[in-house]
């Protein structure tokens, strides 16, 4: 995982505590961040609703699209824990683009995740069925894990609500297929995490409801 020296936090550096505002949805951005330490939750207001759309940590960089378009902050960031991050204005971005190649190669990659975890998320979307959506997610956190095609039993650091706002679905309804999982043995869940015991189960749920909709 790359980090910039920490010699710049001497000139760029700013923290935040727990529960931190580090920026809201629709608000004016001129500045993005590089996480040193930490995590930040990036959500969006969805009706009368707060939805979590990523949690970053080391090495993540967040809300530099409004540098990059100049458009409102599209959604909020909320320090999860104490984080130490790199604060970057328009004043100062491009030079450090051009001072700091491994940062501008990181930026890249970004962009090209978020790029494949739009579509990725969109295949979610499209199912019609509220328990493939949540399988799916599932199937989508386990594609991320370093374990990949390895492991069969994934533990993902998330909740209802975060696997809700995945697929699009309220919470209540999520919760009572999550409980269904659970009742089948397929899923523990916890405060923090679900355990899914299998993941090749979820694969399958949904490979056979996506061949029924072709």
């Amino acid at each position: 995982m790359m980090l910039l020296p920490e010699s710049l936090f001497d000139k760029f550096g700013v923290e935040f505590r727990p529960g931190d505002i580090v920026f809201c949805e629709y608000e004016p951005g001129n500045e993005c961040f590089f996480i040193q330490e930490g995590r930040v939750k990036i959500t969006k207001t969805v009706g009368n609703t707060q939805k979590t759309l990523d949690v970053l940590g080391q090495g993540d960089f967040f809300g530099e699209m409004a540098i990059l378009e100049e458009e409102p902050r599209s959604a909020s960031a909320i320090a999860v824990e104490v984080v130490r991050a790199l604060k970057f204005n328009r004043a100062n971005f491009d030079s450090l683009m051009n001072t700091q190649p491994q940062l501008a190669y990181r930026l890249l990659v970004i962009f090209a995740n978020r790029i494949f975890d739009a579509k990725r998320r969109l295949q979610i979307l499209l199912l019609d069925d509220s328990q493939a959506k949540v399988a799916d997610v599932f199937c989508m956190l386990s594609e991320k894990d370093p374990n990949y095609g390895e492991a069969t039993k994934m533990v993902f650091n998330v909740t209802v609500d975060d696997v809700a706002s995945w697929c699009g679905l309220p919470a209540a309804e999520v919760q009572r297929v999550v409980s269904g999982f659970v009742r089948q043995g397929k899923v523990e869940l916890f405060a923090d995490r679900i355990v899914c015991n299998n993941i090749n189960d979820f694969n399958r749920i949904v490979a056979a409801k996506r061949k029924n909709l072709l």
